[in-house]
């Protein structure tokens, strides 16, 4: 019997070390970058890494930056933006291991990362909104609660990356194990600007829970959560409305946003 609670013990040890060890293997999923049609790439350059932006440039000074999902080539979401902010410049940043951005993608590089390439562009881009879609949103957050960004949209947000990885692996010691915690919620009552969330009705990979708890932690009058009916994770943005939506963030004030949406539902 002893010996069988030995083996026991060390099998659920060596999990633990797995999980401890190839967590941001199952955190980041780096994808290739697709060249777009009126783009440009520019490198923006760190201490321990080259980080690649995909730009659709304007001459206006309103500028989008877009900081995507955990599997996605963030070059994808440019029709969209380019619809919704035909006179912003567009700049689409490439976690580092995506899209041939050099070095290892982390919580902290990614934000360090967001937060060089917003102090690059607002020398000259006085306006600027920053777009989070799944994974992006715990960066876009962030950014926003540390500089001067005008206007925020988190895509199918969550309110802890680390209350997910809880639920999804319930018999492992995660909060001690992950290191990566993505922790939106610390982030969200530094917010004080206009702030546009989007989730699916049918998230299944985000429970609506989560997103739900997010938006509690905003100030009131700052947030405006939509929830598009009939979508997943990976089809909101297929919604007919998703498009108005990213345009309605650019009206002037937090009450005029929440007159353009409907209220959250049930």
């Amino acid at each position: 019997m002893t010996s069988i609670i030995i083996g026991v013990v060390l099998i659920y040890a060596g999990l633990c070390a797995a999980l401890f060890f190839f967590q941001r293997n199952l955190i980041y999923f780096p994808q290739p970058r697709t060249p777009g049609e009126g783009t440009t790439t520019f490198t923006l350059s760190t201490a321990d890494a080259e980080v690649l932006v995909t730009v659709r440039q304007r001459s206006s000074a309103n500028a989008v930056l877009y900081f995507g999902g955990n599997a996605e080539d963030a070059s994808g979401s440019l029709p969209d933006l380019a619809t919704a902010f035909p006179d912003h410049s567009i700049y689409l940043l490439h976690y580092r291991g995506y899209g041939g951005s050099s070095g290892k993608p982390s919580e902290a590089a990614l934000v360090a990362d967001a937060l060089t390439l917003f102090d690059k562009i607002h020398l000259e881009k006085k306006h600027v909104i920053a777009v989070g879609r799944s994974l992006g949103s715990g960066v876009a957050i962030q950014l926003a609660s540390q500089r001067a960004v005008s206007r925020l949209i988190l895509v199918t947000p969550y309110n802890s990356l680390q209350e997910l990885a809880v639920r999804l692996y319930p018999y492992f010691p995660i909060r001690w194990l992950l290191l990566d915690k993505f922790e939106s919620w610390r982030h969200a009552e530094q917010v004080a600007i206009p702030t546009l969330i989007i989730a699916a009705e049918h998230d299944e990979v985000i429970p609506r829970a989560s997103t739900d708890a997010l938006y509690k932690h905003f100030h009131n009058g700052i947030a405006v959560l939509k929830v598009l009916p009939e979508t997943e994770h990976n089809t909101l943005s297929n919604h007919p409305e998703y498009i108005q939506l990213l345009k309605s963030v650019l009206l002037q004030s937090s009450g005029s946003l929440k007159q353009a949406t409907s209220t959250p539902s049930s």
